[in-house]
């Protein structure tokens, strides 16, 4: 990124039935509510489990597919995937297996990184699923960011949301919408990165 260009929070997301890809739009509207910069919104592709998938480089809808570039010179890392058993879903793995090349240029060391992610169930392993997304940021020396309690919706939601990091309660047929809660708090952890991204440039 040159010194001309925006600096830009990476809202990298994987999503099979839509409610990920929602929840990324308001983490998207939190960071730009920030003055000085923006949100970058990036998804990545399905992979198959007999054969390597081959992808149109374009998606025929929704975000780019992200590239290494994007990673590299972003000022923050928010990831998201929907819970697979757990965990974050194989696709979004795949694409972070290969950042191999960032971390050993220290591309991502201290910049701040958060996740968030939807269930089918509100007991389906919502945050066992954002732990798991911070792991790999961790090994690129990336500064965690959550939910403080200071996000009262925090203390009454009766749908999704954790101080690791947003969540939603999709439903059994993944067709419910988010509830005012849970997009507040999506907004409230884009403004958060945001703001520490901007507050990490200052002090640099």
């Amino acid at each position: 990124m040159t010194s001309s260009e925006t600096p830009y929070v990476l809202v990298l997301y994987y999503s099979r039935y839509g409610a990920t890809r929602e929840m990324a739009k308001q983490i998207s509207r939190g960071v730009e509510q920030v003055p000085g910069i923006a949100a970058r919104l990036r998804t990545v592709p399905t992979v198959s489990t007999v054969c390597e998938a081959v992808e149109e480089e374009i998606p025929e809808s929704g975000a780019p597919y992200a590239q290494l570039e994007d990673l590299r010179h972003c000022s923050g890392l928010i990831l998201g995937s929907p819970t697979r058993f757990g965990n974050m879903a194989a696709p979004l793995k795949y694409f972070l297996d290969t950042t191999g090349p960032l971390w050993l240029s220290g591309s991502l060391i201290g910049k701040p990184a958060a996740v968030f992610t939807s269930t089918s169930s509100l007991h389906g392993g919502q945050e066992t699923t954002l732990l798991s997304m911070m792991l790999p940021m961790l090994h690129h020396g990336m500064l965690i960011v959550g939910l403080p309690y200071s996000e009262t919706q925090l203390l009454h939601t009766r749908s999704g949301g954790t101080p690791y990091g947003p969540s939603h309660l999709a439903g059994p047929d993944s067709d419910l919408a988010l509830s005012k809660d849970e997009k507040d708090l999506c907004r409230a952890l884009g403004r958060r990165v945001a703001d520490t991204a901007q507050r990490l440039a200052v002090s640099a």
